[in-house]
């Protein structure tokens, strides 16, 4: 792992781009700080009438737009370096100035409920309010989960409390928990990091595979104490928030948000438990590919095809990823383009540097994506994946205002999987070599394996360990443990157990951001169908239509307009026969 300073400028992030200086991110932020008078301000305003809420709505809009550059300046330096003193302490900063602003519009649902419906119907007429349309109705939808003011304010002062448990868990694991070296496939030592995890356990070797295996989640294993405390106290909290709004269960409450019925997220799962003979029909067939007794937990992500000299240098991948986007237009491969030539990826890892891969839309300005590369066919899809995410902010950014540009949860991992979805679509196309071929299927039905199957598993275990609290069971470590094997046994019926993989849960830092998972196994399955069409009709209008509404209606709806219904089990069990489909294609071509 190199240093930052070893890193050339071109493969790194300009956060200039966000402020040229310390100095101006500190003037910036005390202009947020004193607008945050002008919020609390408006109370009292609301039912005045309909140009008064208006201006209510634009003084909320112009303060988040200021402090939106504050806050992304301060998230994406934490996340290149973790223990900086300096942008964790702007991360607390500007996580204080949320908490401030949101207690001083603490008053402002309670004030827009009180507004009799015919009232604001009236309000609704005045042309410039229109503006707000739709936040205002999915505001009001949420009537009944919206308490009095006084208590509002009080939740409002729990914002910062409510991300202790994502800081701590961030912290610990990318910062102070510390891994064990493993031996690397020339027989020497290695270092293990949360970046290079993932080319270990794809290592050809069995034994570098185990190894790795055991030292990451044994690690885990031995904090296990702590990290049940940490995730059973975000779970109570779940929970609780729920409670005190009204909502029958804390799953109830963040779909609320979103307006996806509970149906669709048990609709998945119930699919994928009927998809589970057709899991293990490829588990079968990994073990014939691999030569091996019996499929070990640690096997599912080695390549199946042995020996494929296929290195995948960064500059290769942004080559392939610009060729395999050309199917949605010119404008789209323009503003890839862009991304590589202006640097708005960062893309190796670093000491200190968060695991993974994100990108992060800035309104008015560019999306930034943060990479940890490792030369591996893996990262370039990763690559597609995150500039699919930037793709989405740049459509959206550019065809709505602030107030109505940021997508739902529930679609945002729709436009990255499309993205890698075509990279899959256009390597078939152009390769002729059978092994390479292979491994291009081999990482098609890891996509389905990774992305539907396993995050439906994750999906299972938090909406269970959320229904466990609230029936008063505790959630210790060997409970949670417990309950995660007991999935890991049901998807992957056909798989070794090995002990550690009960640690497994703790290692996932998306259950931080509860009931969120499910959408990457709805956003793969949408992706499949979207990008399937789009690659054999050669017009993309209606996909990019979908990519510029935003959050200007609700996600359900906004899916229609590609083609997709996600309140009919067609899209999921379409899925599964495609992936069904392309077992079959990679057991002949392994013949």
């Amino acid at each position: 792992m190199r240093n930052r300073n070893d890193i050339p400028a071109e493969y790194k992030w300009k956060l200039t781009d966000l402020f040229d200086t310390p100095e101006a991110w500190e003037a910036q932020y005390a202009k947020c700080e004193a607008m945050v008078p002008s919020l609390a301000a408006l109370k009292g305003t609301l039912g005045q009438s309909a140009e008064s809420l208006f201006n209510a709505y634009e003084t909320v809009d112009r303060f988040e737009q200021a402090v939106e550059h504050v806050g992304d300046y301060a998230f994406l330096g934490k996340a290149l370096d973790g223990g900086d003193a300096d942008f964790l302490a702007r991360t607390d900063r500007v996580s204080a100035l949320s908490v401030k602003a949101a207690s001083a519009l603490s008053f402002f649902e309670p004030e827009l409920m009180a507004i009799p419906a015919e009232k604001l119907a009236e309000f609704m007429t005045y042309e410039p309010l229109k503006k707000y349309a739709h936040i205002i109705e999915d505001a009001t939808r949420l009537r009944d989960h919206v308490l009095d003011e006084k208590s509002e304010t009080i939740l409002a002062k729990f914002g910062g409390v409510r991300r202790n448990p994502s800081n701590t868990y961030n912290i610990f694991t990318n910062v102070e928990m510390k891994l064990p070296s493993v031996t690397g496939e020339d027989g020497k030592p290695a270092e293990l990091t949360g970046g290079n995890f993932r080319a270990f356990r794809e290592s050809p070797k069995k034994e570098v595979r185990d190894e790795a295996f055991r030292a990451m989640f044994g690690t885990y294993g031995k904090y296990i104490g702590t990290f049940a405390s940490i995730y059973g106290g975000a779970v109570k909290q779940d929970n609780l928030f729920a409670s005190i709004r009204g909502y029958k269960n804390a799953r109830a409450a963040s779909l609320a948000h979103s307006n996806v019925p509970e149906s669709v997220y048990d609709s998945l799962i119930s699919a994928i438990h009927g998809a589970i003979p057709v899991m293990e029909k490829y588990l079968d067939l990994r073990k014939r590919a691999l030569g091996l007794g019996e499929i070990d937990v640690y096997d599912l992500y080695t390549p199946m095809v042995k020996d494929v000299d296929w290195p995948m240098p960064y500059e290769e991948a942004k080559r392939l990823v610009l060729e395999a986007v050309k199917p949605l237009g010119e404008e789209y491969r323009t503003m890839i383009a862009r991304a590589y030539r202006e640097n708005w990826i960062d893309v190796y890892e670093t000491p200190g540097k968060e695991s993974g891969a994100f990108s992060s839309g800035v309104y008015g300005l560019h999306p930034f994506v943060k990479l940890n590369y490792a030369d591996t066919l893996d990262d370039a899809f990763t690559l597609a994946h995150e500039l699919g995410h930037s793709m989405h902010s740049y459509y959206s950014s550019k065809t709505q205002d602030f107030a109505n540009h940021g997508y739902h949860l529930v679609v945002a991992e729709v436009a990255s999987t499309v993205n890698e979805v075509l990279l899959t679509k256009y390597l078939l196309s152009v390769e002729t070599d059978p092994r390479r071929r292979a491994c291009v299927l081999n990482n098609f039905l890891e996509g389905f394996r990774n992305t539907v199957f396993r995050q439906t598993l994750f999906a299972e275990f938090e909406h269970k360990a959320h229904e466990a609290e609230a029936a008063g069971t505790p959630l210790t470590a060997d409970y949670l443990c417990s309950l995660y094997a007991e999935l890991e046994k049901t998807y992957y019926p056909n798989a070794a157990f090995r002990d550690e993989i009960r640690y497994e849960w703790a290692f996932i830092p998306h259950f931080y951001r509860a009931f969120y998972v499910y959408v990457y196994a709805t956003g793969f399955c949408s992706a499949v169908d979207i990008a399937s069409r789009v690659f054999e009709s050669g017009d993309p209008s209606d996909y990019l239509k979908f990519l510029s509404t935003g959050g200007s209606d609700y996600p359900v709806n906004e899916l229609k307009i590609a083609g997709v219904d996600l309140t009919k089990p067609d899209v999921v069990r379409n899925a599964m026969k495609e992936f069904e489909k392309t077992v079959d294609e990679l057991a002949e071509l392994l013949k």
